[in-house]
């Protein structure tokens, strides 16, 4: 099942006896983990056990399970990290019984929950036990979502609080958050707060409201370059000078940003299509989606340009020879004129 659909079946006290949930979004995760936790104890968390399986057997994990409460009507156990389900398990100095998982998936006590948090990247689907817990527990898909999946992952967001909202203040949010569902569902809570039931989002709410990571900051601090705007430039570095943010690191996420474009380029240069370039660089999808919207504007000697300048200013500054803010500042001044 989904992440949407087990969330939901929670939320309407449907608990089932087993969940299995794999995949390495950890907001989904412990979304889901916080709302078993409430709809199965409440405030009462003296019957929660947890447990992680690189320490404990899980043999131990199902004897508990198995283990009448001593307070309340339910127990709740929570076990993660079975390296087990892994294609090479990492080495252990004790053995799972993997025979007990099966058969305690396959007839469950019904005055206990078990979830087995399994958040890795992939997992090998030969294994009997792999087979056996997506068969008979409730199996939550914690993968991160696809670029593709984001516009409607917004949408459904959008339902859950009945507003709507402009296609130019979608641009901005999915720019600004789509890569982090944390705090996009945090940003679109507020959003729909501050206009109400039937309220209307503006592009001019988000930009006033929205909370700028120093990652989607630097985003735009690229874009105040590529139009080279410097005052742009300079009010976005005071706002990440707000968040405590330093310019070494910055030069940092500038580098990235500008190191991305340059190797996108050269690889769209080679014929790459966005999905090999994605594998190839080993980034989000959108991270590659952005460079590619980027690249077009700079030809790569002006960006190797840029990587340059981004160079010496870090060890302008690293070596103590001026200010570190009056050099960012004339960083941006050089990164503009080269632009």
């Amino acid at each position: 099942m989904s992440y949407i659909e087990v969330l939901k079946n929670i939320k309407k006290n449907k608990i089932a006896p087993v969940y299995f949930l794999y995949g390495s979004e950890n907001y989904f995760i412990e979304n889901i983990k916080k709302e078993i936790i409430g709809s199965v104890l409440g405030q009462d968390k003296e019957n929660l056990s947890v447990y992680d399986l690189e320490e404990i057997p899980i043999q131990e994990v199902i004897s508990d399970v198995e283990t009448y409460p001593f307070f309340g009507e339910k127990k709740l156990v929570i076990a993660t990290n079975p390296v087990f389900l892994k294609s090479k398990p990492d080495k252990l100095p004790f053995d799972h019984d993997l025979e007990s998982v099966g058969r305690y998936v396959e007839n469950p006590v019904d005055y206990s929950v078990l979830v087995i948090i399994a958040p890795y990247e992939k997992l090998d689907e030969r294994k009997k036990v792999s087979k056996l817990l997506k068969k008979h527990a409730t199996v939550a898909n914690c993968e991160p979502i696809k670029e593709k999946d984001i516009a409607s992952w917004i949408e459904s967001l959008i339902n859950q609080w009945n507003i709507t909202i402009d296609s130019e203040a979608y641009e901005v949010i999915e720019n600004e958050l789509s890569t982090n569902l944390q705090l996009l569902e945090q940003e679109l809570t507020k959003f729909a707060l501050f206009v109400g039931e039937n309220g209307h989002v503006t592009k001019d709410i988000v930009e006033s409201l929205i909370s700028h990571t120093s990652n989607s900051s630097s985003l735009r601090l690229v874009d105040a370059v590529i139009a080279r705007d410097l005052h742009r430039a300079l009010s976005i570095y005071k706002d990440l000078e707000k968040m405590n943010e330093e310019p070494i690191a910055l030069i940092g996420l500038l580098a990235f940003q500008f190191r991305t474009i340059l190797r996108v380029k050269l690889l769209r240069q080679k014929g790459y299509s966005q999905f090999q370039m994605q594998k190839q660089l080993g980034v989000h999808p959108y991270v590659v989606k952005i460079a590619m919207s980027r690249e077009r504007k700079f030809t790569v000697e002006k960006l190797q340009s840029i990587m340059d300048k981004l160079t010496e200013t870090d060890a302008i500054m690293k070596q103590g020879k001026m200010e570190k803010q009056l050099a960012f500042e004339l960083l941006l001044y050089e990164l503009i004129r080269v632009s």
